[in-house]
């Protein structure tokens, strides 16, 4: 089975050259072991059936055993024996040199069995699931990086190879690698079903401890899913899911199953983006509701393919969703945050993506060419208020916009007369 290389392969090697440890977090399924163990000297496999009662007996006497093995060595679910990370700060701290050790696993530790945090020794890398890009189905002719970096770059005629119907088989697929090693599109879509059940039946419980009730956590995903893309509040999700009568859920079990669910990555709220270039109470800065992968959404309404071509307003937050994703990925190394702009004039940015170093592009996700006019004014807008804000402004003024780009699901990426780059995102690549 052929390796796809994956955005994190790059990330993990300067990880590994800065820190003596680096632990790989992100939703389960999405490809962190591999990825580990693909830049791994030497593996211990916690769970390995022939060997599990072993490796526990030597954590609970003498861990330091099993950290023995070229470097970096992987070990994976390491939270089977939470001693592990205490022994790995500890050889790390003996060792003075980067590039020790990789830790991969679940979110459900025991943390009162860890009595250092790791802070400077072991650093933390998220993973994702996969891009377009990193899937092959991006044909990655425009880059992303150039655009932030390079004035002179011409994106005129850079083309996607994606129709309207694979966007939107993509998005039900998701980005699972294990989606990559079926042959069937029946088999493709079952792997976010299945991820589903087993976060519903399994993961919401196992993380804490806690028994949860699995008829409670699939209706918020629901209900999350019905709300992607929008600034829903916390209050509208519960009376969604009460409204049939069917089910209680009180606003603290609400907040706890939401909380487990962003523990497992599943969810991945976005902040809202709140310069003052109106009336700061004109600002709406709810959370906008967002999935790891926009398959979740799909499956968890119960969607195909066959069923979204005929609802093309709702494939479009998932488009959205979508985008979003891949933005987090191709951004990884610029130490990049996503954020959204929307204020009670109607005024709004769908993503605002913000570099470690001040740039920023104020992002609108449009998937058929009829909104783009709409969705250009609106960026335009923006970027005309910053500039009116800091005629005003004596001392802190406000960096105008980078970019203003509007990602679609179409074929052809261009420049328009006022700037702003209209991309497909079957072109794009970090």
């Amino acid at each position: 089975m052929e390796y796809l290389k994956r955005m994190a392969d790059y990330l993990l090697q300067d990880y590994l050259e800065a820190f003596g440890a680096v632990l790989i977090e992100g939703p389960k399924w999405c490809g962190k072991t591999t990825t580990a163990e693909y830049a791994a000297k030497s593996i211990l496999k916690m769970q390995d059936p022939d060997h599990r009662e072993e490796y526990l007996k030597t954590a609970a006497t003498k861990p330091s055993f099993l950290l023995q093995g070229e470097v970096p060595r992987l070990i994976d679910e390491w939270q089977d024996a939470p001693v592990i990370w205490d022994a790995v700060r500890t050889l790390v701290d003996k060792r003075c040199e980067p590039g020790q050790f990789i830790l991969t696993g679940s979110n459900s530790v025991d943390k009162s069995k860890i009595l250092h945090s790791g802070t400077g020794r072991i650093a933390r890398m998220r993973m994702l699931p996969m891009s377009l890009w990193e899937s092959g189905e991006s044909t990655g002719e425009v880059s992303l990086d150039e655009l932030f970096n390079n004035p002179d770059y011409n994106i005129d005629g850079k083309r996607s190879d994606l129709s309207i119907e694979r966007i939107i088989f993509a998005a039900c697929r998701g980005g699972w690698p294990a989606s990559m090693n079926v042959r069937s599109d029946r088999a493709k879509l079952m792997i976010a079903k299945n991820y589903i059940n087993s976060v519903c039946t399994e993961d919401i419980s196992r993380i804490d401890g806690v028994k949860r009730n699995e008829k409670l956590a699939r209706m918020i995903l629901m209900s999350y899913a019905r709300n992607i893309s929008t600034l829903a509040k916390k209050t509208s999700i519960l009376n969604d899911i009460t409204s049939s009568g069917n089910i209680n859920c009180s606003d603290e079990t609400l907040n706890s199953y939401i909380n487990v669910l962003e523990r497992l990555f599943v969810i991945q709220d976005i902040d809202a983006w709140c310069p003052s270039i109106r009336s700061k109470t004109a600002i709406r800065s709810s959370v906008k509701r967002c999935f790891c992968d926009p398959s979740i959404a799909v499956a968890a309404l119960g969607q195909t393919p066959d069923s979204l071509k005929l609802h093309m307003k709702t494939f479009g937050f998932i488009f959205e969703q979508m985008c979003i994703r891949d933005l987090r990925s191709y951004t990884t190394d610029m130490d990049s945050h996503i954020s959204y702009y929307h204020d009670r004039y109607g005024l709004e940015a769908d993503i605002v993506l913000h570099q470690n170093n001040g740039r920023y592009a104020l992002i609108e996700c449009k998937l058929g060419s009829r909104d783009i006019d709409s969705g250009a004014s609106h960026l335009l807008e923006i970027k005309r208020l910053i500039k009116e804000f800091n005629k005003k402004e004596e001392q802190v003024k406000l960096r105008e916009p980078d970019l203003l780009i509007i990602l679609t699901g179409g074929e052809l990426a261009y420049t328009r007369e006022d700037g702003v780059k209209i991309i497909p995102l079957g072109c794009l690549k970090n």
